[in-house]
């Protein structure tokens, strides 16, 4: 199986360079790491056997699947059967794409993404959470004038990439300008920490080369438990990561990453094939 976050999590790039990633999943993490993966939609009873491997309790995961079907995040498709609900398919799809993120980005020009959405205001306290949610994930950053800005260096053009924000919740009536020229920029290149973010790359390759010469001595559990838990984290921040160019950070270390989770979710589908 391939190893994945919650997609539906908040946060950003920020919060992801270092932590421990030793640190229990929730059910809710866990029903839907795994029912975004799996090729078909997957038994009460095998998700249960699965949090039971995580230490969690059966129970637990009958709740957080009932609450995932409220929200419309995951389906019950026939009693005791559940998959990804369509509330959680957009964001589904763009966490998956974790591997193709090198091919995600293209050599940057020195000009912006601006995105405009400060008049539309903060009093919908769910929507403005969706909205920086979806500015977050594209590697936007906040400006002190209430704009949000990122180099504009994806490989998607404006249009697609617009629609793909929307599609995951910002506002419709949000502004979306692209090819545009700061002029003077060093305070928008200074919006992403750098350093931070360029540790955690070598953060996360280190603890995979880790964890990868200890999975030979632990039982099946526990090897199947640590690939979990350290690759959804891995997973986590390469989904998180704001993409910056080469100008920005240091990209060969990016990628270095990226490849180095590619052989680690092998290692992780190796772990849980054996777990009965």
């Amino acid at each position: 199986m391939t190893l994945i976050n919650d997609v539906t999590d908040n946060g950003d790039y920020r919060q992801t360079a270092l932590h421990d990633w030793r640190s229990p999943l929730s059910a809710r993490a866990l029903a839907l790491g795994f029912l975004s993966t799996a090729r078909a939609p997957m038994r009460v009873g095998d998700l249960i056997r699965r949090a039971e491997v995580m230490d969690l309790d059966g129970a637990a995961m009958r709740v957080a699947l009932g609450r995932l079907c409220r929200e419309g995040i995951a389906r019950q498709v026939e009693r005791g059967l559940y998959a990804i609900g369509p509330e959680g398919a957009v964001l589904d799809r763009r966490a998956r794409g974790w591997g193709e993120a090198p091919q995600r980005v293209r050599e940057w020009n020195g000009r912006w993404v601006i995105v405009l959405a400060d008049h539309l205001g903060r009093s919908d306290r769910r929507q403005v959470r969706r909205r920086e949610r979806a500015l977050t994930l594209y590697g936007f950053a906040a400006t002190a004038a209430g704009g949000w800005v990122r180099p504009d260096n994806l490989a998607e053009g404006l249009p697609d990439l617009a629609a793909e924000l929307r599609a995951i919740g910002l506002d419709g009536d949000a502004t979306v300008l692209g090819d545009a020229v700061a002029l003077a920029d060093d305070g928008w290149r200074g919006l992403w920490p750098a350093a931070a973010i360029e540790a955690g790359y070598r953060f996360w390759i280190a603890e995979m080369a880790g964890s990868l010469a200890r999975i030979p001595a632990l039982s099946v559990e526990a090897a199947a438990r640590e690939t979990l838990l350290l690759g959804q984290s891995v997973i986590r921040a390469i989904n998180r990561d704001p993409l910056l160019p080469a100008a920005l950070v240091d990209v060969p270390l990016r990628d270095e990453m990226v490849a180095a989770m590619r052989g680690y979710d092998d290692a992780g589908k190796a772990c849980w094939a054996r777990v009965d």
